[in-house]
């Protein structure tokens, strides 16, 4: 009984390690999680599985190819012909040995049964080779967009992320100061006992107190529903609880300063796959106007007579006989009506297109890089502001707690110290959310997002 004992306990001990090991979510975790979990990341992998099956298909058109056939078939009505009896004549055949009129001849057998094999091998193709590379070109486009999958991802989940935390950290800073509160009332409402304060005094307290117990309620609310936001970016259960760590809201200063290069971002290497693309679906129209150079290759075996070739032989008039062909098969294109030509131009412009969207897009890029900066360098001094300003709402409410003790503070000014220190501390983590909201832009304007998972 007590190794069983023993045994329970460190189960139960086991459990418990585990149930603090995975409800302390970081950062990293949660990308890595959401990355592993989330239908669009699952459905990105996917495009590149059936990428690898265009290859082969395209190989296919390549490669050499081997069909078969057979058939069998009934003659009820063979076909007739008719032949000029004087065909048959000889030499000193005396006259009306053969008729006068033509001579009706059937041709054929009743039954007749075949088996054939056909090899083709393309030997040039334009159109094809030209194939193969694009769907080679189009598996490369399908990797870089599982990439700016991923970005995605992590930018979604970051930023719920970060929401989360500023949720939790709103939260606490309610909690904290109704903690304070509830010991000033405790105070005020033993005084009332004891005739030292006014009903005033205590029902001043009391509304100030259930008023935090309602913002409490509301910021648990809205923690939850931030939690469940990020659970559904992460591919997470609804239901599986998670916490994140005190000590993860940090900025680092660092990246207001760092100059990013926006030619990495995967939007660009997207877009000029799909210039690529566009340039290879020109080549291929262009392609189809080329000669093509087939070789054919036939075997097969032909049998027939009055009765059914399967079942019987030449003893019932029933023969066959195998044949065979080589052969090679050109094809020269002459005149289209210009479709292809269309085709051609269709792609030069939309080639064009890409062209002025990358342009627009590096603009842009560039933009939301100097934006971000911009914003992280703001947020920066509004966090030591706001981090100053908590550490001097803490000063103002240490003294009005001794003031108020010995009677030169009212109940008013301590709680109206106690609500700016609660406010300090909130626009604190609301300026730490800014911050690493503004970081998230910057790292994706310099396309570097993959850094968060680390």
């Amino acid at each position: 009984m007590f190794r069983i004992f023993i045994s329970i306990l460190t189960l139960c001990a086991s459990t418990s390690l585990w149930a603090q090991q995975t409800s302390e979510l970081t950062l990293a975790q949660a990308i890595d999680y959401a990355l592993k979990s989330k239908a669009d990341a699952q459905k990105a992998r996917l495009e590149i599985k059936k990428s690898e099956y265009k290859i082969q298909e395209a190989r296919a058109n390549a490669l050499p190819t081997i069909a078969g056939s057979a058939g069998m078939s009934y003659n009820p009505k063979l076909q007739a012909t008719y032949i000029d009896a004087s065909t048959f004549a000889m030499p000193g055949m005396p006259p009306g040995v053969l008729p006068d009129e033509p001579i009706k001849m059937e041709m054929g057998q009743k039954w007749n049964s075949n088996a054939e094999l056909k090899l083709t091998q393309v030997i040039f193709n334009q159109a094809v080779f030209i194939g193969l590379k694009a769907a080679r070109t189009t598996r490369e486009f399908y990797l870089i967009n599982e990439q700016l999958t991923q970005n995605g991802i992590i930018e979604k989940v970051a930023q719920a992320y970060w929401q989360v935390y500023q949720g939790q950290q709103a939260l606490e800073n309610i909690q904290a100061n109704r903690t304070l509160t509830e010991k000033t009332a405790e105070v005020v409402e033993g005084s009332f006992k004891a005739g030292l304060a006014k009903k005033i005094d205590l029902d001043r307290v009391t509304v100030a107190l259930n008023n935090l117990k309602s913002a409490e309620q509301q910021a648990s609310s809205r923690l939850a529903l931030a939690k469940h936001a990020l659970k559904y970016l992460m591919g997470m259960p609804i239901t599986e609880p998670i916490s994140l760590p005190k000590d993860a809201f940090k900025a680092d200063f660092r990246l207001a300063f760092e100059k990013g290069d926006a030619s990495n971002r995967v939007e660009i290497k997207a877009l000029e796959k799909q210039k690529e693309l566009l340039s290879l679906s020109a080549q291929a129209t262009r392609g189809s106007l080329y000669p093509s150079l087939a070789l054919q290759a036939t075997y097969g075996y032909l049998r027939m007579g009055p009765k059914i070739p399967l079942f019987y032989g030449k003893k019932d008039k029933v023969y066959g006989s195998d044949y065979s062909s080589i052969g090679l098969g050109l094809k020269i294109p002459i005149f289209s009506g210009f479709g292809s030509r269309a085709k051609v131009q269709q792609a030069l412009i939309e080639i064009e297109t890409i062209e002025q969207t990358l342009k627009d897009t590096r603009l842009a890029m560039d933009l939301a890089q100097e934006n971000a900066q911009t914003q992280l360098a703001n947020n920066l001094l509004t966090i030591q502001t706001q981090e100053e300003n908590v550490k001097l709402a803490q000063e103002v409410l240490t003294n009005t707690q001794n003031n108020y003790q010995q009677g030169l503070a009212s109940l008013n000014d301590l709680l109206e110290s106690e609500r700016a220190l609660s406010d300090a501390k909130n626009s604190y983590t609301n300026a730490l959310l800014s911050y690493k909201l503004a970081e998230i832009d910057l790292l994706k304007a310099q396309g570097r997002l993959d850094v968060l998972k680390n």
